[in-house]
């Protein structure tokens, strides 16, 4: 099955902010290129003011690294580039520099479909300087859209309480790579298909729709609309009702569910877009069920998110099916996901590794330093805490978490507790390794993750914050580090 790639001309080495050329320029210039380095990808609060975030990307991001390298296209275009004198501004050897570059990298990751949460490794990435640092943009694209996504289907999921949900978002998309990305992070999240056509080509995802009112309005009356459709498509008969009367329309779609059933079909269900939703589907469901179209479906859409599918929910509504769209694909109502990608250590040729660490006035923005991995701690099947530690240092049991903005907010972890590292390895040396999952194996992956979550922490509003801390130890390494970088002991 092609990815997006296939979409694209073969590079997109430039598909990345101008800073990091010029950092790599410098590295290049000042003798840094054989400097070792670790950055890691992590974010500082869940989107929707929600209480656990899902992991998605991965998939696209190993995409685009295995097929990473400037062509000469592009190297021309850099080599274009002029600094405030009129002069060049990358030399001939950084041309060639980047014309030779491979990413001989070591990539971490969690797996797509991760219930992860703040200040926590999502990926983590290790080796020469130079292409950690091309691979910053590109990698925060790739992951910071999708999760956001994918979270956001999983929570509208949630809301549904088992009913399937369809991705209607394309046309409210922006554009045609967030479409895309959005449709495929839908799905991983927990929707049920899509009406991206070329979503379902490109990802495998089942693609799903029925008319619009164009149709209806294209003919006479609405009746006759549907006998048309019917004769055209009678296995497709989901007809939308509310272009002129939302109860009139369920009673045309029953006669033509009749003459539907006469043919040896059936009526699938009806569709409302407008009005009081939750009394429409109450009087939709009734017409149905008087006339023997039991299992007959009720769909809705229009607006919907997971705030108003749960007060749907609350108020009795008939709806079995639910399709939703701009709130989706767009993440509203938070733009993006805020991920950011920090560099935590160094190594000079020869040299041992230091760690480092960003300082901030804002205590949430004071970055983490090591190889940082987080270990899942679960008890009678429920997910009770994480542990973020140094890998290098490794984690003590019993393990003391200390909370990253808290330092009065501790918890120890029985060291009978079953743990498990969330960050896998996904490239050696440049080099794809491991398994690497399907889109389907991810979606398996989120319904296995939410059942691990405590109720509280999957509640839309003001839900329960799972333990997530730093081991005791890197803690006050971090202290330490921050101390030191501002001359106190």
């Amino acid at each position: 099955m092609p990815l997006p790639s296939a979409l694209y001309r073969p590079s997109l080495a430039l598909l990345t902010d101008f800073y990091q050329l010029t950092m790599a320029y410098a590295a290049w210039k000042e003798g840094l290129a054989d400097t070792e380095a670790v950055f890691t990808i992590s974010f500082r609060r869940h989107p929707y003011g929600g209480g656990f975030t899902i992991a998605a990307g991965l998939e696209l991001a190993v995409d685009y690294l295995e097929h990473f390298r400037f062509d000469e296209e592009d190297l021309a275009f850099v080599a274009a580039q002029r600094g405030a004198d009129g002069a060049p501004l990358f030399e001939a050897g950084f041309i060639d520099h980047l014309r030779g570059l491979r990413l001989e990298v070591d990539v971490d990751a969690v797996p797509e479909g991760t219930a992860v949460f703040p200040y926590e490794p999502v990926v983590r990435v290790k080796g020469p300087i130079i292409p950690c640092m091309l691979l910053e943009t590109p990698l925060l694209d790739l992951v910071n859209f999708q999760t956001l996504i994918a979270t956001k289907a999983a929570r509208v999921c949630l809301a549904a309480r088992g009913e399937p949900v369809v991705e209607f978002g394309l046309r409210r998309a922006q554009g045609v790579d967030g479409a895309l990305a959005a449709s495929r992070a839908a799905y991983l999240g927990g929707c049920a298909g899509t009406s991206n056509v070329l979503a379902g080509r490109l990802f495998g995802i089942p693609v799903k729709g029925t008319h619009a009112h164009s149709w209806v309005m294209l003919f006479d009356d609405e009746r006759e609309a549907f006998e048309s459709y019917a004769r055209a498509l009678p296995a497709n008969c989901l007809f939308l009702v509310d272009t002129y009367d939302s109860l009139e329309g369920v009673r045309h779609a029953v006669e033509v569910g009749k003459w539907l059933r006469a043919q040896g079909k059936e009526l699938l269900g009806i569709r409302l877009d407008s009005g009081d939703l939750a009394w429409l589907s109450i009087q939709a469901r009734r017409l149905l069920d008087e006339a023997g179209f039991q299992k007959a479906t009720v769909f809705a859409s229009n607006e919907l998110d997971e705030l108003i599918i749960d007060s749907l929910k609350e108020q009795g509504a008939r709806i079995a099916a639910w399709g939703v769209g701009t709130r989706l694909v767009t993440g509203q109502p938070d733009g993006a996901l805020g991920g950011v990608y920090k560099l935590t250590a160094v190594r000079r040729p020869g040299e041992p590794w230091k760690y480092r660490v960003k300082l901030s006035e804002r205590v949430q923005k004071t970055t983490i330093p090591g190889l940082l991995q987080v270990r899942r701690f679960v008890q009678d099947g429920v997910l009770v805490a994480d542990a973020i530690y140094d890998e290098w240092s490794g984690l003590p049991s019993p393990a003391t978490i200390v909370d990253p903005l808290d330092l009065t907010r501790r918890k120890t972890l029985d060291g009978a507790l079953e743990g498990e590292d969330l960050l896998r390895p996904v490239f050696r040396g440049g080099a794809l390794v491991g398994p690497r999952p399907t889109l389907e194996e991810a979606r398996a992956r989120v319904r296995q993750q939410l059942a691990l979550l405590h109720p509280g922490v999957k509640r839309f509003v003001n839900p329960h914050q799972l333990p997530v801390g730093l081991e005791k130890g890197l803690f006050e390494r971090r202290t330490a580090l921050v101390l030191a970088a501002r001359g106190e002991s």
